[in-house]
């Protein structure tokens, strides 16, 4: 039994999903993996249903129709881990942009004392491969304007690969969490601090996908350059009190 589960959403993703997962679960922390497979039409939850009886009790897969976008993938999946006695919970990419050999350093930031911890591109510098420089600048600088607005202190607000200690999740009212594509990622790291969790910053090297399509979009990113000053509008009339918050909680 693992005490850490790896989420993973995906969308047409035949040429990544099978390598990535036998990456995984060849790593020597052991770790499950939840796949979150938004009606692929290219038959990617059929790859993975045939690797689950090669790793029968630590592969699974949730489908859903059609696709709802990466923030409500990764809420279902919360919810998923929550109502199991999952200790660690991680989101992570389907495409190698995020080295699984990094899972293990994020655990172990959590374990020395982070309630968060997510893989920086920007906390040493940049540290990214294969992207065209327009789409780093856009990068860098939206994690500016996070910071700008929010008053924040991320380097990589907009980051996918993190690691969550349970109580962060059970204490955050996922209802409650808005956005579905990149502002997401955004809005979970303000929430969690908001609620006075310590998110710290591990340096990894962000490599772009090489196989498969990208699922950035225009609609994606003016959602969180919108959304970002919505949510610190609204977070004026919220209340952060822990004791108010409500969550699953189960025994783990």
């Amino acid at each position: 039994m693992s005490d850490s589960l790896v989420i993973i959403p995906t969308y047409n993703e035949k040429e990544n999903i099978e390598k990535i997962i036998r990456k995984v679960f060849s790593l020597t922390q052991p770790f499950h993996v939840l796949i979150i497979d938004d009606g692929s039409p290219d038959g990617t939850a059929d790859i993975v249903k045939s690797l689950q009886s090669e790793y029968d009790g630590h592969l699974f897969i949730e489908e859903r129709a059609g696709k709802q976008g990466l923030g409500t993938a990764y809420i279902y999946g919360f919810n998923w881990a929550l109502q199991r006695k999952y200790q660690y919970i991680f989101e992570m990419d389907a495409d190698f942009s995020h080295n699984p050999d990094d899972l293990s350093r994020l655990r172990d930031a959590c374990i020395q004392g982070a309630d968060v911890a997510v893989g920086s591109r920007y906390v040493k510098g940049v540290n990214v491969v294969n992207w065209p420089m327009g789409r780093v600048l856009m990068s860098y600088f939206a994690s500016m304007y996070v910071r700008f607005i929010t008053r924040i202190t991320i380097q990589d607000a907009t980051a996918g690969f993190k690691c969550y200690r349970r109580i962060v999740l059970e204490t955050i009212p996922l209802e409650k969490i808005r956005f579905v594509g990149y502002a997401f990622q955004i809005e979970m790291k303000f929430t969690a601090i908001k609620f006075g969790f310590k998110v710290v910053e591990v340096p990894i090297i962000f490599t772009d996908r090489t196989e498969g399509t990208s699922k950035m979009s225009t609609k994606i990113f003016r959602e969180a350059f919108l959304g970002v000053i919505q949510m610190k509008v609204s977070s004026w009339f919220r209340n952060y009190s822990r004791a108010k918050s409500s969550n699953f909680n189960v025994e783990g």
